[in-house]
């Protein structure tokens, strides 16, 4: 994988965090969130140096939201970003309402991608 991302944002954990950090370029930044193919395993912190100064963060979004102020302001920014189009969502599949036992056994058996969005 080139070593040309300054940012790099990670959800699956240990199958890809090895090439995920490997992808940075120099001061580049990987923000593992997630670890659906389970835990990073624990690594030697030199890694980041001999990376070219490598930062990685493992945020929760509990600590991002202390109050319920602070969930409104957060929640009205990204909406903001999306009726700007600054932030693009983009929807792959769209369940009816009466078929949403069948979107919630799809994220369980892992069958989708992206968004999913119930008609009601």
């Amino acid at each position: 994988m080139p070593r040309n991302g300054r940012l790099h944002v990670a959800g699956v954990g240990r199958d890809t965090f090895d090439a995920s950090l490997a992808s940075l370029r120099t001061r580049g930044h990987l923000v593992l969130f997630g670890a659906a193919s389970g835990a990073v395993p624990p690594f030697d912190p030199i890694r980041l140096a001999q990376g070219g100064s490598l930062t990685l963060i493992r945020p929760s979004l509990g600590h991002f939201i202390a109050d319920r102020s602070e969930l409104l302001r957060r929640a009205a920014d990204v909406l903001e970003l999306v009726r700007t189009k600054a932030l693009e969502t983009t929807v792959t599949t769209r369940y009816p309402l009466a078929e949403v036992a069948q979107a919630h056994r799809d994220l369980e058996a892992r069958r989708t991608t992206g968004k999913l969005l119930v008609i009601p």
